[in-house]
């Protein structure tokens, strides 16, 4: 838990900025800041965000005001993303956060795909702060961002043709079948998309869910140290997308979780067939490190991505995710 104020003042200093850049490029800071904060670096959070600085631009203007009326109509349209988060703004000065992300939560979940996945993984990173901490008017309003540029790259995808799948979710994304047209972005490769294995289809308890989830968190991350050379940033979203879902269930109502459940190995199953290799190659990490000194390692890196997989690392806590966070920043190219 923050106690310096520190990420109150980073999540205000961003909140003049803009959820992307260059109409497709998502704004990281926010997902950053908060992950260095809650691992203990609140004190460099200021000098990193000086270095990203240049990623962000400013908030955009808005077309017209999104209500409970017309919000269908303007679900899914980028141009709207500032109409969506000042939406979001008043819903949450009106209503408990928790009763506000209840009702949205199965509105956005289909459209999870949105955004590179982005949006739901800066929902997750608002969410353990405000489960953590004191609910401040910065970190509300973090929310109000996530909801918002969600709810504007709001995209939903056809349902994947099923495919034989495994039993564990480290063997089910093995099954996983890579597209063949290896090339575009990430909304043109998710068109291609067609086809995917059934895991943990028939699960209905929240328990269920939630082991499933975790389980599914944990194998996205090793895999990474092994497949993470099929493309270095996008296959980082297969592990934290799902485990900002993950992240997410405590606050929502028990019955939402087998839905969430679904919609993040969908996530998980699709950047890994965008994105793997071809053959995955062994990796030996360069020592033995502490998760403290994995953490400065990102920190001194820079990169984003890196900053948030090693963020999820922590979270699944063992060796080979402290590898998959190695991996990252070998792969990466610094902030710098």
């Amino acid at each position: 838990m923050d106690t310096t104020g520190i990420l109150d003042e980073a999540l205000a200093r961003l909140h003049a900025c803009g959820p992307e850049r260059l109409g497709r490029l998502t704004n990281h800071a926010p997902m950053a800041v908060e992950a260095l904060v809650a691992r203990g670096q609140a004190r460099s959070v200021h000098r990193w965000l000086d270095l990203y600085a240049r990623k962000l631009e400013e908030f955009p203007s808005g077309v017209a005001p999104v209500t409970a009326a017309n919000w269908r109509s303007a679900l899914g349209d980028p141009s709207r993303a500032a109409d969506w988060i000042r939406f979001f703004e008043r819903e949450l000065a009106e209503h408990p956060w928790r009763e506000v992300l209840a009702a949205w939560w199965p509105r956005l979940l289909p459209g999870m795909y949105g955004g590179s996945t982005h949006p739901v993984i800066r929902v997750g990173h608002a969410v353990r702060t405000l489960l953590s901490g004191e609910i401040t008017e910065p970190r509300l309003r973090e929310l109000a961002h996530g909801l918002g540029y969600w709810a504007a790259r709001h995209r939903p995808v056809a349902t994947p043709a099923p495919l034989p799948g495994a039993a564990k979710a480290a063997a089910a994304l093995d099954t996983v079948p890579r597209i063949a047209q290896q090339d575009g972005g990430f909304p043109a490769r998710l068109d291609r998309v067609r086809a995917l294995p059934v895991w943990a289809a028939g699960v209905t308890e929240p328990r269920d869910a939630y082991r499933h989830l975790t389980e599914l968190v944990r194998a996205a991350t090793h895999r990474y140290a092994t497949h993470g050379h099929g493309e270095e940033t996008m296959l980082v979203h297969a592990a934290t997308a799902p485990n900002a879902v993950l992240r997410t269930l405590p606050a929502l109502p028990r019955s939402l979780w087998p839905s969430s459940l679904r919609a993040a190995w969908t996530a998980a199953a699709a950047v890994t067939a965008m994105y793997a290799p071809a053959a995955p190659v062994t990796y030996t990490p360069p020592g033995t490190f502490t998760p403290e000194e994995v953490v400065e390692r990102a920190l001194a890196h820079g990169d984003e991505h890196v900053i948030k997989l090693t963020d999820t690392a922590l979270d699944v806590g063992d060796e080979p995710a402290l590898a998959a966070a190695l991996r990252s920043m070998e792969l990466s190219v610094p902030l710098g």
